[in-house]
């Protein structure tokens, strides 16, 4: 079936009909442009999605991600990533495959469709013009029939009529030769050209325009040939993306099904663990019997422990009442300052001035009482010792429990020890480079990677000096760790021993600071077991803090107020806790009598080389 004989009359039908294939292509093209905007516009929303939910770097949410839950919900994140990615893959394979491809085959179809129809047009106007010439040369021809007739017939009514002379007979004669040869003339002139019309009829009808319109047929099949490429390309790009699609789909199942409960359970245990024991059993008090109060040899438990009744916890066994609190400590938590200390006397006569405000005299409670007040009541607890000053972390974490201060040292130990590896292989590289300049020196100067390889010395053993520090610092809390629990199952072997107390009560509290943070001290000081009645014979060979150096009072204080100690001007004491910027200082007088006095007061005179005396790096 062939346009050229099916419809050879059909020119501007064929005409629209191309012309409409070129709009229905045009529209596909737009129709794929559109679906590509989409595919891109839905992979940056995927995107956008995925960062959203990212875990900010250097932050508390990026530590929470060590979850096996939050890994999973990480992975479907960045699997969710590499699946807007396959949709850009699908936007820029159709961009490249079908867009730009089509929409440089309409402008070649366009100007193919143009040349086929300038060409038809061309044999039309040709054919009409033949047309033309066949029509005028019969009109020509009809004229000159009609005339010679004429002609013929005047000279018949002339050669007739007996009055007309005999040369106006021979010229009507002449005249109708004339007009006969004429007619003839036209005549031939008529049958050659309609011979020439009818031989280009049959040219434009049988050849010509069987031959543009099968040029047009070929066209417009091309178009329907390409137009149908195009769409199993666009649905090949589809499929092309399904595996990766597929496997970004596969690894969050798999993510999905590598969460793991008791690990995540283990983490949380890892990371709130404080490696403190449980409290142990309170034995029973027998309030039946008259207690008595110990009295220290502190000179302010002495002056105050005069004519009052003594009070004595009953009991029986034979063990420390508070294991891990030495007598000295305890007796300062039971009467340390509650204000702040007084500033120094203006005056020239110091002790001609009162000591400042004092608080408001106290009525004197049994030590129960004040000890069942440290046991509940943490805000009350004004322990110098303990208090955390200011609101930085200390450089040893020793505001953390045992166990999450270990992690923590842990941590910045293997850290350390990352960033020597890479200074020590920076330190390296330049040793080669500086070989490499000794062989070669057009390469460049040896004595200027000389100043690189001393930074990287003093690098070097800046990092190794500060891995063993906290290297040591991390041995000392696994060495208390590793006793408390020796410590803690030697008990339990002796509470297995004893029969069972009628009555059980929590008596252990943490010792804190004002701000909640763990302290240094909550690794001898935060579990109080009462096992034993008498503690004046249970601390006696408790050894006193050593001595960090001394001090010489510059006015005299009378120490009036609880945990407080007096002193005269020009004494020389001991001292064995440094002023931690609450204006106190810990001091003693003799073996054991101590207590506080304002810093403002003395003049302290440290030793950095005695135990206990802190040095600052």
């Amino acid at each position: 079936m062939s346009w050229g004989t099916e419809l050879w009359d059909q020119f501007d039908n064929l005409e629209k009909h191309t012309q409409w294939g070129i709009d229905i292509l045009e529209k596909y093209i737009k129709f794929v442009k559109e679906r590509t905007e989409i595919e891109l516009s839905y992979a940056k929303q995927l995107r956008n999605l995925s960062k959203k939910y990212q875990p900010k770097k250097n932050s508390k949410e990026e530590e929470e991600y060590k979850y096996t839950a939050c890994k999973a919900f990480l992975s479907t994140l960045n699997e969710m990533s590499d699946y807007a990615g396959q949709h850009e893959v699908i936007s820029e394979n159709m961009t490249s495959q079908i867009t730009v491809d089509l929409a440089r085959y309409v402008q070649e179809l366009k100007q193919e469709r143009k040349s086929n129809f300038h060409d038809g047009r061309k044999a039309q106007q040709h054919i009409e013009t033949c047309w033309k010439q066949l029509e005028s040369s019969k009109r020509r021809f009809e004229r000159d029939c009609k005339e010679a007739d004429r002609a013929q017939q005047y000279f018949e009514k002339m050669d007739a009529d007996i009055n007309v002379t005999k040369a106006d007979v021979e010229k009507a004669r002449q005249q109708a030769q004339i007009r006969h040869q004429m007619a003839e003339d036209s005549k031939a002139d008529y049958s050659s050209i309609l011979q020439k019309f009818n031989h280009e009829q049959h040219e434009y009808y049988h050849t010509h325009i069987p031959s543009i319109f099968r040029k047009i047929q070929e066209m417009e099949e091309r178009r329907i040939v390409r137009m149908g490429q195009s769409m199993k390309t666009y649905a090949e790009v589809d499929r092309q993306v399904i595996p990766i699609i597929g496997k970004c789909l596969d690894e969050i199942v798999k993510a999905a099904e590598a969460i793991d409960q008791k690990n995540d359970s283990q983490l949380v245990v890892e990371a709130y663990k404080s490696g403190f024991e449980p409290p142990g059993d309170i034995e029973f008090e027998d309030y039946t019997q008259p207690m008595k109060r110990t009295v220290s040899n502190n000179s302010l438990s002495n002056s105050r422990g005069e004519g009052k009744p003594e009070l004595k916890l009953a009991g029986k066994a034979k063990g420390k009442l508070w294991p891990f609190i030495k007598k000295n400590k305890l007796m300062s938590l039971l009467t340390s300052p509650h204000q702040p200390p007084p500033p120094p006397p203006a005056s020239a006569s110091p002790s001609a001035v009162p000591n400042g405000p004092q608080s408001p005299k106290q009525p004197k409670e049994p030590l129960s009482h004040r000890f069942n007040e440290f046991m509940i009541s943490k805000p009350k607890i004004h322990c110098f010792r303990s208090l955390k000053r200011g609101g930085s972390t200390p450089e040893d974490f020793s505001n953390l429990p045992p166990e999450q201060r270990r992690k923590k040292l842990q941590q910045k130990v293997d850290d350390l020890n990352k960033e020597i590896h890479k200074e020590m292989d920076q330190r390296d590289a330049i040793t080669k480079m500086k070989d490499v300049y000794l062989k070669n020196p057009q390469m460049g100067d040896p004595a200027s990677l000389d100043h690189k390889l001393a930074e990287a010395a003093q690098n070097i053993e800046k990092l190794r000096f500060e891995a063993q520090k906290f290297e040591a610092w991390l041995a000392e809390v696994e060495g208390r760790l590793q006793a408390r629990g020796e410590q803690a199952r030697r008990q339990s072997g002796m509470y297995d021993g004893q029969p069972p107390p009628t009555g059980h009560t929590c008596a252990q509290d943490r010792e804190s600071s004002p701000d909640g943070s763990y302290t240094e001290e909550q690794s001898q000081e935060s579990q109080v077991k009462v096992l034993a009645t008498d503690f004046d014979d249970e601390f006696d060979d408790e050894e006193p803090l050593p001595a960090i150096g001394t001090c010489k009072a510059l006015y005299t204080f009378e120490g009036q107020n609880e945990g407080t100690i007096s002193v005269a001007e020009g004494e020389t004491l001991y001292v064995i806790e440094e002023d931690r910027g609450d204006g106190w200082t810990r001091i003693r007088r003799g073996e054991d009598e101590e207590g506080y006095v304002p810093t403002s007061y003395v003049e302290v005179c440290l030793d950095r080389n005695a135990k206990g005396a802190k040095t600052y790096i």
